[in-house]
């Protein structure tokens, strides 16, 4: 798997974006982390307690890793533009994974504030990734906004659910000129590599990996699923077929011959 994924002119070799809560430990999270692969932590700023640990979390996955501020937590646009220029100060970077949602129960996006929050971020020359539903019209509303790449889920995060929607996720990545990156609701590797079979260019997971009973195995397993999923999408699969199709011919067949 030797291209590599290119969002507004930053090119990365791992498809996989991984995001850093939730984990048992520091340790565990870190160990996950180089198993995986990635190149890319999403991380919630406002809420990384710099009190609890002697060296800032932040300053150590600086060292190794892309980080990609996000906007968890916000409910409407005023929240998310003004989380996204924190970040952007703090971190020097101008890459958010944009996120809005309508409440604290679903985690679902509030399409009406993503959008008007998306063309704001963008006329203030951020890279914007937003999270949001699984439907090509907004997908396609946001790629016309100038979002460096769209992000629809897979199902609601943390669900582990998978992709519930495959012909969307289809339509969304055909439809698409920029990166489609599935986010929120995978659960294992299966359910990463039906993602990159699909066609999509990435996979950012989280829960899937730190509520995992070996966080670590299961990192490496991810890491794993992209590489087939995408080797997969780029060979061509058969196409699906309702009656049988015999693998060999029947041309010198032993044939039984019956006596009289």
């Amino acid at each position: 798997m030797q291209e590599q994924l290119v969002i507004a002119n930053k090119k990365f070799k791992s498809r996989l974006f991984m995001g850093s809560s939730r984990y048992p430990n520091h340790q565990v999270m870190l160990d996950s982390l180089s198993a995986s692969k990635t190149e890319v932590v999403t991380v919630a700023i406002r809420r990384v307690s710099l009190k609890k640990y002697n060296e800032n979390i932040i300053d150590v996955l600086k060292k190794k890793y892309f980080i990609l501020p996000n906007t968890a937590g916000c409910f409407t646009i005023k929240e998310a533009v003004l989380t996204a220029e924190l970040a952007r100060e703090a971190l020097k970077t101008n890459f958010v994974k944009l996120e809005v949602i309508g409440n604290d129960e679903d985690l679902l996006p509030d399409v009406e504030n993503l959008i008007p929050a998306a063309k704001q971020l963008v006329k203030r020359k951020f890279n914007v990734l937003p999270y949001c539903n699984d439907d090509p019209l907004i997908c396609r509303k946001l790629q016309d906004v100038g979002c460096a790449a769209v992000m629809p889920l897979a199902a609601p995060i943390g669900s582990g659910m998978g992709i519930q929607n495959q012909q969307n996720i289809k339509l969304i990545v055909q439809e698409s000129n920029v990166p489609v990156i599935i986010d929120a609701g995978v659960g294992t590797a299966s359910d990463v590599a039906i993602a990159m079979e699909l066609g999509c260019d990435g996979v950012l997971l989280n829960t899937a990996v730190a509520e995992a009973q070996n966080p670590i195995l299961m990192a490496k397993a991810m890491a794993e699923a992209i590489e087939s999923g995408r080797n997969a999408f780029l060979a061509g699969r058969i196409p699906r077929r309702s009656i049988a199709k015999n693998s060999t011919t029947n041309k010198g067949r032993i044939h039984l011959i019956k006596k009289n």
